[in-house]
């Protein structure tokens, strides 16, 4: 039956289910173990499983992640988790080189099943080397496969669908998600890969985001409705496969695209979605210019205020699609 447990909850529950189920389920990361992880995700799980399957690293990235793909290789299935999201830059080569090609090299008689599990994002006060949002990085590289789940209901079902991929997956969870509530079923539940929902009907105008910044897309849309406007709303859950069809069938309803994103606007995947849309017969469904709402072109600031600045927010989603739509009033004026 559904619980309301946190986004945290959910994922610690979805490994823990893995694990029982599965002798060759494993989490390895700096201080996953004793400590319970740097957000508290794995907290409790040493005393169950042992030091054995919930394995403290030392200080070294590309070790344990090297490590990682190689028991993959030999018929384990690891979670790594990297403290922060950040840090995913010392083990670039393991990733990018090792685990993504891996398979493609050895003609499919080799699998990767990696779920390298990472909080990213901004909004704590951790400044430019804590909060960044890189998982543009890996959506454009062929072999690896990105989730960014918004709801602990999707954290749980996303991460067991993800445990069962033979395929390297990067499972971004932002922290400010962590302490977030929502229906889980005790149960197991898989939502598959690459699979968008559209988590809120509307007619005048599509609002893709994923992650944290869904959310910010959902109060928008409240906000909206209030003026009269009525946004839908596609929650991408995966950003590597894109679910473009889902995203396609919103915008030939509504004519109008909104993207929202995290991560900084040169390059995000908010063009890629933009860039599916305009390539395709979709673009003769559109009646105006898409557009984007998305971090500044900046490192994070540590002042509150600047991170709030250079951030997307429900506001600046509101501005968008008051502008798109040329709406001039509204309860955000």
């Amino acid at each position: 039956m559904p619980r309301d447990i946190t986004y945290r909850e959910a994922v610690r529950e979805a490994m823990t289910q893995a694990m029982r189920e599965d002798d060759s389920v494993f989490l390895m990361g700096e201080d996953v173990g004793v400590y319970g992880g740097a957000f508290g995700v794995s907290r409790g799980m040493i005393e169950e499983f042992g030091e054995e399957r919930v394995v403290d690293t030392p200080l070294s990235e590309a070790g344990f992640v090297g490590l990682c793909i190689g028991t993959s290789l030999m018929g384990m299935r690891p979670i790594a988790e990297i403290q922060f999201s950040d840090f995913i830059t010392h083990c670039m080569d393991q990733l990018v080189n090792q685990a993504a090609k891996l398979r493609y090299m050895f003609g499919g008689e080799a699998e990767v099943p990696l779920v390298l599990r990472t909080p990213g994002g901004a909004g704590t006060g951790a400044a430019a080397q804590h909060s960044q949002s890189l998982e543009d990085w890996f959506i454009h590289v062929p072999g690896l496969k990105v989730v960014m789940p918004s709801t602990p209901y999707d954290a749980k079902g996303l991460l067991l669908a993800s445990l069962d991929d033979p395929n390297p997956v990067i499972f971004y969870e932002h922290k400010l998600l962590y302490n977030k509530k929502g229906d889980v079923p005790e149960e197991q539940y898989r939502i598959p890969v690459g699979e968008a929902r559209i988590s809120r009907e509307g007619e005048d105008v599509t609002v893709v985001a994923a992650g944290l910044v869904h959310h910010h897309a959902l109060e928008a849309a409240d906000a909206l409705s209030g003026e009269g406007v009525e946004a839908e709303v596609v929650d991408l859950r995966t950003l590597s496969p894109m679910d473009h069809e889902t995203v396609r069938g919103s915008v030939e309803k509504t004519g109008k695209l909104v993207v929202v994103e995290e991560d900084v606007k040169t390059a995000g995947w908010g063009a890629e979605v933009i860039s599916r849309i305009v390539e395709s017969e979709s673009f003769y469904a559109l009646d105006r210019a898409p557009a984007r709402v998305a971090g500044a072109d900046t490192p994070i600031p540590y002042n509150k205020n600047l991170e709030a600045f250079i951030r997307p927010s429900p506001e600046k989603v509101i501005e968008a699609v008051r502008k798109l739509l040329d709406v001039k009033v509204g309860v955000y004026s």
